[in-house]
């Protein structure tokens, strides 16, 4: 049986237990670092505040298997389409396409455009339909039967844990 003495097990010394001390809080605090630049930046962008060409994007979703009575989905909620507009102060005008979809996008001409997420078209009979003519306080706003699509949406983190298949959910925002 081998004795331990007691200067044999403080042989490390204080000097490594510094180190390890020191390296422990190096990385505590880059953790710290990582976490105070992450959080906010994906708040940001699931918020969608923030987009690289000032565009509005509205996530759609759809009620398989049942139907809608006011927000809430009888059947199986799933996500839809993404409806991306993209206003132009200068040129009066509202371009918008189905993000990810070969669908041509259309463009309404004669808009009162405040910024991305105020604006108001007039119809015009060769627009191509569209969900909304009018975004109110970054909304869409549900425009007359006959002249845009019927929608319901979410906000863009709810939509992205819904097509994710991460979460259940069963009533739209709007």
């Amino acid at each position: 049986m081998k004795r331990t003495t007691k200067s044999h097990a403080l042989s490390a010394g204080p000097r490594t237990g510094r180190r390890a001390m020191s390296k422990r809080r190096a990385i505590k605090d880059a953790l710290f670092g990582v976490a105070a630049v992450l959080v906010p930046g994906l708040l940001v962008w699931a918020s969608d505040t923030i987009t690289l060409q000032g565009e509005r994007t509205i996530y759609t979703v759809n009620c398989e298997h049942g139907v809608w009575k006011d927000l809430r989905c009888t059947g199986k909620m799933v996500a839809g389409d993404r409806y991306r507009y993209r206003a132009s102060t200068s040129r009066h005008e509202v371009i918008f396409w189905v993000a990810g979809s070969p669908k041509l996008s259309g463009r309404y001409t004669d808009c009162d455009v405040r910024n991305r997420g105020n604006w108001s078209c007039n119809a015009t009979l060769n627009a191509a339909p569209s969900i909304t003519r009018q975004m109110a306080n970054d909304r869409a706003a549900h425009g007359p039967d006959g002249l845009t699509v019927a929608f319901h949406a979410l906000p863009k983190w709810k939509w992205w844990l819904l097509n994710s298949g991460l979460v259940k959910i069963d009533e739209a925002a709007y």
